[in-house]
């Protein structure tokens, strides 16, 4: 895909993964709407990827939310009238034994990390059908590869998430769109740190090598695609080891 000029939508834009994204396929000349709930965090990515001699705009939405999806998605429409690229990277996690785990915790991960990705897809894949192209990216985790302590919720969303991206790779294909998932390993962001305070994060990856992931993706020849790419921590066992 060539790249300058084309419009995307972040989600979790405001900080982490999401800012490093945005910053990056900004570098490379793609326009961007930044998706988060805290506005001055919004604010400030977007306010960076201008730096890089794009156009940005804030959305400030919960993806959880059907109406704040529509309204965010109506945004991108009204400035650009083209939506070529969604990354969904919003995410929640509160890690804990099974058995200490509320209905509100459960709730919050799934509507956060799945529904909200089903959200986001579902209004923004009519105006990727009409053009006929477009990429979207479900940013998951190692979690929606293997069971880990005390993440039920956090692994069941991101399984779904897996699921999910595999059946629209199936299904969009008749229209051109790319669909793919990118599983991360530990990375360094506000969300490891409030869930594994206690870890020692010296060797983790940062949000910048998961956005060069997804720049391979938008990258890729046509003749050739992934569907899950599994992002591991260099002195990590490998998945399955």
């Amino acid at each position: 895909m060539e790249l300058a000029g084309k419009v995307a939508i972040i989600t979790g834009g405001g900080r982490g993964i999401g800012r490093a994204i945005a910053l990056t396929i900004a570098e490379h000349g793609v326009n961007v709407g930044v998706l988060a709930r805290s506005e001055l965090e919004v604010n400030e990515t977007v306010e960076l990827a201008r730096g890089k001699r794009v156009e940005a705009i804030p959305l400030i939405a919960d993806v959880s939310k059907p109406d704040d999806v529509k309204r965010a998605v109506d945004g991108v429409i009204a400035k650009w009238g083209r939506i070529d690229i969604l990354v969904n990277n919003a995410g929640f996690a509160r890690f804990k034994p099974f058995v200490e785990m509320s209905i509100e915790d459960w709730k919050q991960t799934i509507d956060v990390n799945l529904t909200g990705t089903f959200l986001m897809t579902k209004a923004v894949v009519p105006y990727m059908i009409e053009r006929r192209e477009g990429v979207i990216i479900n940013i998951s985790s190692v979690a929606g590869l293997k069971p880990l302590l005390n993440q039920s919720a956090y692994c069941a969303s991101k399984h779904g998430v897996n699921g999910l991206t595999t059946t629209l790779a199936m299904e969009l294909k008749r229209y051109n769109i790319r669909v793919h998932a990118i599983c991360p390993g530990g990375v360094v962001t506000r969300l490891s740190e409030e869930n594994m305070p206690e870890r020692d994060k010296t060797d983790w990856m940062l949000p910048g090598d998961v956005a060069h992931s997804v720049m391979y993706l938008l990258t890729l020849s046509p003749r050739a695609t992934t569907d899950i790419i599994y992002l591991r921590r260099y002195n990590s066992v490998p998945l399955g080891g």
